[in-house]
């Protein structure tokens, strides 16, 4: 039996259904039991628990082999802000896992993960890698670049698809690598069933680099859609992130580690990693004709 912790997100739900696929018992742990129906219709046993909540992540662990983690909060703030969550929470369930006596704990940390990151979200990843190794347990640390699902799709596609603007935090020109969730759950599954995964430290990149400023491209042509785009400059986004940092820390956050994707060297070579791993990756391309294909063939008709 595997745990899924963050079942429901892009990554969790890859992940579990790879694992299904190949005949393997699998937990989602998620705070809304009601968004993983379609994982439960497909085989996986589905529990409420939470990060924040001791309890039900002893709940959770009781009697599994292996834990991917996969959930997160960067944008979070109050009681779901980020050192909440993703810092004590996720050595909560490090604890937990290790109390429950499993074998195999999976991290799921961020490439450039650093202690001396700009943006809490990277220091934090890196402190709970830190935690994680120093606690005895059998794990792997996968470290993904950008997901093509939140950082591309989500935040320069949609709004060119839903309303033909976007805007851009910064000039968007400087080239940086975005990883399909599908690629990094194939990965994720081979550490929690091969038990030399074990101490590896995984950096995961898609094969290509682009610019903001091509994808936007890249959605006008495919689409069809011209695109109206403004940016926000690094100056105004430096002071936007300073005093959004007391009422609204995962902003904060955000924008911090948009000013680090817009300065400094973001291009990822996934060649060494495939060698060690030869696992097919998916262009950005295919994966937004995909996207596409879905979410326009989804679309109501418009009478003419």
């Amino acid at each position: 039996m595997f745990l899924i912790v963050g079942g429901t997100g892009a990554l969790g739900s890859a992940a579990t259904r790879l694992l299904l696929q190949r005949g393997h018992k699998v937990r989602v742990m998620t705070r809304d039991p009601q968004r993983a129906t379609v994982l439960k219709k497909l085989g996986a046993e589905v529990v409420q628990g939470d990060l924040r909540d001791k309890a039900s992540l002893a709940r959770a662990c009781a009697g599994v082999d292996g834990v991917l983690a996969a959930a997160h909060s960067i944008f979070g703030r109050g009681a779901e802000a980020s050192v909440h969550v993703d810092a004590l929470g996720h050595k909560w369930l490090i604890n937990a896992a290790q109390e429950a006596g499993v074998r195999h704990f999976v991290y799921t940390s961020a490439y450039g993960a650093a202690p001396t990151h700009p943006a809490q979200f990277f220091r934090i990843k890196y402190e709970v890698e830190q935690y994680l190794q120093h606690s005895g347990l059998a794990h792997t640390i996968l470290r993904p670049t950008a997901f093509m699902e939140s950082h591309a799709h989500m935040l320069i596609g949609q709004p060119i698809l839903e309303t033909g603007k976007v805007s851009l935090f910064g000039q968007g020109e400087n080239p940086r690598n975005f990883v399909a969730a599908q690629d990094v759950a194939q990965f994720a599954v081979l550490s929690l069933t091969m038990p030399q995964m074990a101490g590896a430290i995984i950096d995961i990149g898609g094969p290509e680099n682009w610019t903001n400023m091509e994808v936007v491209r890249l959605y006008e042509r495919l689409s069809g859609k011209q695109a109206k785009v403004s940016h926000v400059p690094l100056g105004l986004l430096r002071v936007m992130a300073g005093v959004a940092r007391p009422f609204h820390p995962g902003l904060s956050q955000v924008m911090r580690t948009s000013i680090w994707q817009d300065t400094t060297d973001q291009t990822f070579d996934p060649r060494p990693t495939l060698r060690k791993y030869p696992i097919s990756l998916t262009r950005l391309e295919d994966w937004v004709e995909q996207q596409l294909a879905s979410e326009l063939g989804s679309m109501p008709a418009v009478a003419s």
